[in-house]
């Protein structure tokens, strides 16, 4: 190669680094069953997440942050795709009538396990930005994330957890197999993203790194489980099993973020840390929210909800707008300077105003479970208090948060739930009966944006039911 043509290809590589030095890196961490309550910024004592709230306290804490919905498979296939469960039909997990047949009263609505090859990801729409796309972890929503947008994958599976061998090796999951003992699953994904990050670092990237923990089975490491076996826990928190796997989880995001430091990329990556679910509430009560995994009082669907941008969001600001997964595909396509695949029809809205303290559009937000999820463990059991009834954790119903209320509709008898959730954030007092005008107001919103994105309604009889005399 002669000296001029040297000289242009100098040239073309330095305008090609210019042009994506402009475009923010996207860190996605999404953690699995991870509750609102299960960090120390959000007010636990007996677990320890320095670096989670190192991510809080230098970005933005969304204080009413959402998942789309109250378990895995829909609220990362809604995250993924942009778009609310009932245009993708993935409701929950496998089969969707769940529990005993003579306890349900209507035929819920059929499930769709995985999301359709055509409907196009997050990971497309950044993929043809100029972005190097990776997801590193639990996948679930397809069988295959290399034919959802997404450039490289370690560890993702249609699995819906750490089935491949569990936490600690020997295990196998795609582009990560350890054949001798010792290695703690949860640190080798974040040494994959490491490494990552350092052979990307010059080039946008995004990276969903979505951890199987702090998900079942629950397994730690040792030495971490005698700690917190010591330090003792209370009556909402007490698990030193899952206190180790949650210090394990924070340990390594303070890697991720000592990685991005020391590759000098920490000022433009955008970072959302969040969950997909709430926790699960028979493990670790989500006091002083309602309920957990599973269901849709605001310990099954608020999350820990932190956005860290250092060249655009100012550390220590907090924002109380009510946001949801589904708008974090719009704020990439946004933050990225692209825009969503043509055609692509997303239900959430691009966060990037609330990052410059500018409001969003006016807007509800809706929830839709026209299924059932049966209860968890025997009737009675720690968690399934707080639930509507001691059979199921989800009967077939809507939700929507407007404002400050918050108004639950159930399928089967027509019964509504309201709540005000500034006054009564634990949803304690079913007000609705007392507000009978706030009801028809959320109601009416409710069933227009059902009849707008065609959501099913189950309605017909299960000849199976037997009433409980």
């Amino acid at each position: 190669m002669n000296r001029i043509a040297k000289s242009l290809l100098a040239l073309v590589t330095l305008s090609a680094t210019a042009l994506g030095a402009d475009k923010p890196n996207i860190l996605y961490i999404n953690i699995d069953d991870l509750g609102w309550a299960d960090v120390s910024i959000n007010g636990s004592t007996f677990y320890e997440t320095p670096n989670i709230d190192r991510i809080a306290k230098e970005g933005m804490i969304f204080s009413n942050g959402y998942a789309s919905a109250a378990n895995c498979a829909p609220s990362r296939a809604s995250a993924i795709s942009g778009q609310n469960t009932p245009r993708h039909g993935v409701y929950t997990v496998m089969n969707s009538d769940r529990g005993k047949s003579k306890d349900r009263k209507i035929i819920p609505t059929k499930n769709t396990q995985h999301l359709k090859q055509d409907n196009l990801t997050f990971g497309h729409a950044l993929k043809a930005a100029g972005y190097t796309t990776a997801t590193m972890g639990k996948w679930h929503v397809t069988k295959d994330p290399l034919k959802n947008g997404f450039d490289i994958n370690v560890g993702g599976t249609a699995a819906g957890g750490p089935y491949n061998g569990g936490y600690h090796s020997p295990f196998k999951y795609p582009n990560l197999e350890v054949k001798e003992k010792g290695t703690y699953l949860t640190d080798i994904l974040t040494t994959k993203a490491i490494d990552f990050i350092a052979k990307h670092k010059d080039q946008p990237f995004c990276l969903y790194l979505p951890y199987f923990t702090v998900h079942t089975p629950l397994q730690a490491k040792p030495e971490l489980v005698e700690k917190y076996k010591k330090k003792g826990g209370n009556d909402a928190q007490n698990n030193p099993v899952y206190a180790a796997m949650i210090e394990s989880l924070d340990q390594n995001v303070g890697r991720v973020l000592d990685a991005l430091d020391a590759n000098g990329i920490a000022e433009n990556t955008l970072i959302v840390f969040t969950s997909d679910n709430g926790g699960v509430n028979v493990t670790s009560l989500q006091r002083p929210l309602r309920g957990g995994k599973g269901m849709y009082y605001e310990g099954g669907i608020r999350e820990p909800f932190f956005i860290r941008w250092p060249a655009k969001i100012k550390a220590g600001s907090i924002c109380h707008t009510p946001v949801t997964n589904l708008d974090f595909y719009p704020t990439f396509c946004d933050a990225a300077g692209t825009a969503p695949p043509k055609g692509k029809i997303l239900d959430g809205l691009s966060l990037m105003p609330l990052f410059e303290n500018k409001p969003l559009a006016d807007r509800a937000l809706y929830w839709h479970f026209p299924i059932y999820l049966q209860a968890y463990g025997k009737p009675g059991a720690l968690g399934m208090k707080d639930a509507q009834d001691i059979l199921f954790r989800t009967r077939p119903g809507s939700a929507i948060r407007y404002g400050d209320w918050k108004l639950i509709e159930y399928f089967e008898n027509g019964d509504f739930e309201l709540y005000n959730l500034k006054d009564d954030k634990s949803e304690s007092k079913n007000l609705a009966k007392s507000h009978p005008e706030k009801v028809q107001e959320l109601h009416t919103k409710l069933k227009k944006w059902r009849k707008q994105i065609n959501a099913p309604v189950p309605n017909q009889p299960n000849p199976a039911y037997q009433p409980q005399s």
